[in-house]
């Protein structure tokens, strides 16, 4: 059996860092954790009072690295879908809903895109003006 030698337990904010240890005298496989991972401020934090290795830290950095490429995409992917949403959800209007559902999700859908489009107008309109959100 070829097991990597960290796994990563994700959670909604991060992940717990887990040596794996497939070596053992009785022939099972442990797993220590070694540490607790803030994805979204790339803070680590060593558990149980011990010191993270260079290669427990190279480890961490580089799944921290590839998670945040992969919730990138899935960000990204979810623009994308909702935007077919979107399109789905006008044509279901115009051809399918009846007036009572039309009606049931009408106050709703306005008061959503009318919030978005309000954010985009104004991330448009700092971005013609050359102001930014750090700003």
């Amino acid at each position: 059996m070829n097991l990597p030698p960290y796994y990563f337990r994700i959670k909604e904010n991060g992940a717990a860092v887990f040596r794996v240890d497939a070596e053992t005298r009785q022939r099972r496989l442990e797993m220590e954790q070694i540490a607790s991972v803030n994805v979204a401020n790339g803070t680590v934090r060593a558990q149980g009072g011990r010191d993270l290795t260079d290669a427990d830290r190279a480890a961490i950095d580089a799944w921290l690295a590839e998670r945040r490429a992969t919730l990138a995409k899935r960000e990204a992917e979810t623009v994308q879908r909702t935007i077919e949403a979107l399109n789905l959800t006008a044509q279901w209007a115009q051809a399918r809903g009846s007036d009572d559902e039309v009606e049931a999700a009408t106050d709703a859908l306005l008061l959503a895109m009318h919030d978005l489009r309000s954010v985009l107008v104004r991330k448009r309109a700092d971005r013609l003006a050359g102001r930014s959100d750090t700003e």
